[in-house]
């Protein structure tokens, strides 16, 4: 596809090397049918995850193949939700295929991170869910697109095979218009190139970037350097990492004698989102009643508005589950985040989640079954 360039690279970190454990990480950079794709996925790596390299390699080709063939319908739904849903859904296609091949006992063994980006003609669909960066160079300089996805702490983080999976899935419809290139990069370059106390992306990432002017065999040889260099080679402790570029020819990159190289850190309050939602919740009651009120259905005690209201104040909690091999190195063991909601729901609830569920199903059978 003239106008864009692809590559992406995935490394063996030395610390699986040093333990004689393969890559976990996956990459794919596609362009077919008008449509240029790059997949990075980071497979989990505590013991519980014993085939999570199979997972984001599957997860990676599954993505990648759905946005070649379906751009246009997933970039025109406007219910997200259902996009969302859908795309995870098709991970889970994949991981089904997996499971029985390696006769596996849960889907959690494939679990993996994944960030994705395609674009056609002008459009751009891009995804995220769990850390790793995908970011934007322009003339103006480097800034993030989808920043890492942790928990309380950096060493926790979402996954694929999560409860809800779907509701942690960013989606972001945009175009390519000041775009000169984005780089998407799992945590394992992440790390090194990302201060996430101030946003700032060090100006490695536009050079990386530039790369792909060269073409993509030359790119991704350079890439590898760069990689072997400073990032993976610079410890004995390092991650894989995967790095991914989409460069759009013709267009102005940033100068580098002018990227900041520092930033000031983020402002930040002590309110978090539950103190939020307690303090939302009884406002939000009272609408409902009020609601009911005016509807003439008002809303006895106990059912629906004093369900939905004390929903507000739950939120899914994080309850760490490894995700490095090695169990006794807390300070660089990731997490897994249990997304698995507290059991109070309304009929409400339930009812908009089977309808959810049976638009799926009807836009899998169309993909899957009408569409081949």
């Amino acid at each position: 596809m003239s106008g864009i360039t692809v590559s992406a690279v995935t490394m063996m970190g030395q610390k699986h090397k040093g333990r004689g454990v393969p890559c976990e990480d996956s990459s794919i950079a596609v362009q077919r049918d008008g449509v240029s794709v790059v997949v990075v996925a980071d497979g989990a790596g505590s013991k519980q995850y014993t085939h999570a390299r199979f997972g984001s390699k599957s997860a990676c080709d599954t993505v990648s193949e759905l946005l070649i063939n379906y751009f246009d319908a997933l970039y025109y739904e406007n219910r997200e939700a259902a996009v969302r849903s859908l795309i995870i859904a098709a991970v889970h296609v994949g991981f089904a295929n997996l499971m029985e091949q390696h006769k596996l006992d849960t889907l959690d063994r494939l679990s993996c991170t994944l960030l994705f980006c395609a674009v056609k003609d002008r459009r751009v669909l891009i995804g995220h869910i769990g850390d790793g960066l995908i970011a934007c160079v322009s003339e103006s300089g480097v800034h993030p697109i989808t920043m890492p996805q942790n928990g309380t702490n950096a060493s926790s983080t979402y996954f694929v095979t999560a409860p809800h999976a779907a509701d942690y899935l960013r989606l972001i419809k945009t175009t390519t218009d000041d775009i000169h290139g984005i780089a998407l990069m799992t945590d394992g370059v992440q790390d090194s190139v990302y201060d996430e106390n101030s946003g700032l992306i060090k100006p490695v990432v536009a050079q990386m970037v530039e790369t792909a002017a060269q073409g993509r065999e030359k790119s991704e040889k350079d890439i590898e350097n760069i990689l072997s260099q400073f990032i993976v080679g610079a410890s004995n402790n390092s991650d894989d990492a995967s790095f991914g570029i989409l460069l759009f020819d013709g267009t102005k990159a940033p100068d580098k004698s002018k990227l900041p190289k520092s930033a000031d850190k983020f402002g930040r309050s002590q309110d978090t989102f539950r103190d939020l939602q307690n303090d939302f919740a009884p406002e939000y009651k009272k609408a409902k009643q009020i609601i009911a009120n005016c509807a003439g259905n008002p809303a006895p005690e106990g059912t629906a508005a004093d369900s939905e209201s004390e929903g507000v104040r739950e939120h899914a909690r994080a309850v760490p589950v490894r995700k490095n091999e090695n169990e006794s190195a807390a300070p660089e063991t990731k997490v897994k985040i249990d997304t698995n909601p507290p059991g109070k729901s309304s009929w409400l609830l339930k009812a908009v989640a089977l309808l959810e569920l049976i638009a799926i199903i009807v836009l899998l059978i169309k993909i899957f079954i009408l569409g081949g």
